[in-house]
């Protein structure tokens, strides 16, 4: 199947989202599932607020998954996919896998989890740091692992038994020379001299490798049975065999164990390549939380990273937008907000009208293209356009968002007046809610010239509802500012009934700007707008044009 065809495109809102921006996302996922038979894939910036908990409940919807970050990660890499060693095969066995995939690194595993790396620079040691003649037995080889690294035959004794007393001998000087220098258990490499191969006999050697296919008497192979001893013989001169026979290591005995570099899929990938410009590795392991092996990955392969894919609903301001979206590959924007700071690499479809809700354009992407709303995401976009309208009473409202709410309603069921009261009761009832996540539950953030701004906002039909969310709010609006760096924070307490927001503020210069972008009277004990419902079309065009002046 296509690797590209299998990628996920996340249809994400803005940060601390609210219902539209989370049931515009829901919705248009599925849309662009239906038309393009391609996995686009819902996701949230931030915690559900009340209201929307309340929605997606109401419809039995699965809340989307949250995405912190879209910023390149491992996942994102074509890993290089490789079977693991055991670790009793040869250094020679390595070698010849990593010739034939032309990798650096193997993975050595036990049961698919990760027990160690062996790399061409551990088996160059064997070569240049071995000194030692007895290594063959102290890594415990196997009788066959040697036999293959000197492309030998085992003519007696048990080839899979293990090399484990001894060391390691060339019978190449006289008989009496021989009996002073090899000792019970050792491996000797000789030729076709009688006298050798009887020797070692002779003093019990574990191994007898004779080489360029000598021939060996039916009396020597009956003896060497019944004591046991392993004969190999090996079409390669003394010479070659004993330089080849450090072939026969088991990996386990170079390999490196301890402190071993490895990513896990969700790393991203440049923090991967802060440690790998540390390390002198060309090849880094991934595993799963578990410690299973699932591919490597190299410095090179990092250069082909695939961006992040994703569609950004209800923003394009980047302060909004999910960290690391630089990074990412913007493929549409759907917005009904001012036209704000984010940039792209390269052209993307970007629709943008002035309506009172995402979701309504979003129902009129369905209608272009011909694809029916089921009764779910009918219900997850009406939800949306009555909590972004305040039920049509905000002045954003549009005729078309009244016309595709009333629609979508009689498609989902539901009676819009009941079930707004409810959504709005659910979204202020915030028993149990610090003064923090209040803050924050419906917020965005704002840039004019140099000065960083947020504001807040909450709804109600509830005067006293109102009353104590600002005894809560008010006394911590300084402290949530400082803590977030702000110059100036704005918080909104949004009667719907009457129509009207009373408004909170911190900061330097904040009530003086606010006064002044609606004529307040400066000794005003109370900031009450009338008429003020919208933060996007009546509170932030008033104080963009104030921080302005």
């Amino acid at each position: 199947m296509n690797r590209e065809k299998e990628r996920k495109i996340y249809v994400v809102g803005h940060k601390n989202p609210d219902t539209d921006s989370i049931c515009s996302a829901i919705a248009y996922a599925a849309l662009k599932t239906a038309l393009t038979g391609r996995k686009y894939e819902p996701r949230r910036a931030g915690q559900l607020n009340e209201e929307t908990q309340y929605v997606l409940d109401h419809f039995g919807v699965k809340a989307p998954s949250l995405l912190l970050d879209l910023r390149e990660q491992i996942k994102d890499v074509e890993l290089k996919e490789v079977e693991g060693l055991k670790d009793s095969v040869s250094i020679r066995t390595a070698w010849e896998k990593m010739i034939e995939s032309n990798i650096h690194t193997l993975p050595v595993t036990r049961d698919g989890k990760l027990e160690g790396v062996i790399t061409i620079g551990d088996i160059a040691k064997t070569y240049m740091e071995v000194y030692d003649s007895t290594i063959i037995s102290k890594a415990r080889t196997q009788y066959r692992n040697i036999a293959s690294a000197l492309e030998g035959e085992i003519l007696t004794g048990n080839e899979h038994g293990y090399l484990l007393k001894g060391k390691c001998v060339i019978a190449a000087s006289s008989k009496i020379l021989m009996s002073d220098f090899i000792n019970k258990d050792d491996l000797v490499i000789m030729g076709d001299r009688k006298d050798a191969q009887q020797c070692a006999v002779d003093m019990n050697a574990s191994c007898m490798v004779v080489c360029q296919n000598a021939p060996i008497s039916d009396r020597i192979l009956k003896q060497a049975e019944e004591k046991e001893i392993v004969i190999i013989r090996t079409p390669h001169d003394t010479f070659t065999a004993a330089l080849h026979i450090n072939q026969s290591i088991p990996v386990k005995y170079f390999m490196t164990r301890g402190n071993l570099v490895t990513f896990r899929l969700r790393d991203y990938v440049d923090d991967a390549k802060d440690v790998m410009a540390r390390k002198r590795f060309r090849d880094f392991p991934i595993v799963d939380n578990k410690g299973k092996f699932l591919g490597l990955i190299s410095r090179r392969r990092l250069l082909n990273v695939r961006k992040k894919q994703v569609i950004l609903v209800d923003h394009n301001e980047k302060s909004q937008a999910v960290d690391g979206i630089d990074e990412a590959e913007v493929l549409e924007i759907i917005d009904h907000h001012r036209l704000s700071s984010i940039q792209t690499m390269a052209p993307v479809f970007f629709r943008n009208q002035p309506v009172g809700c995402t979701a309504t354009i979003i129902y009129q992407m369905y209608q272009e293209s011909g694809v029916e709303v089921d009764p779910v995401n009918a219900g997850l976009l009406c939800a949306a356009i009555i909590s972004d309208t305040l039920m049509f009473r905000s002045p954003t409202c549009t005729p078309p968002d009244e016309e595709a709410a009333r629609t979508l309603a009689e498609t989902a069921g539901i009676d819009i007046e009941s079930f707004a009261q409810e959504m709005f009761s659910a979204g202020s009832n915030l028993k149990g809610k610090s003064a923090e996540e209040i803050c924050f539950l419906d917020f965005k953030q704002f840039t004019v010239n140099d000065t960083v701004f947020g504001v807040g906002q909450v709804n109600s039909m509830s005067a006293e509802e109102l009353k104590e969310i600002r005894r809560i709010v008010a006394p911590h609006l300084e402290k949530a500012r400082s803590a977030h760096g702000l110059d100036m924070i704005f918080f909104m307490l949004t009667n719907i009934l009457t129509e009207s927001s009373e408004m909170l503020c911190s900061g330097p210069e904040a009530r003086e700007k606010l006064i002044g972008a609606y004529d307040l009277p400066e000794d005003a004990e109370e900031l009450m707008l009338e008429g003020v419902v919208s933060r996007k079309k009546q509170l932030v065009p008033a104080l963009v044009s104030a921080l302005q002046q």
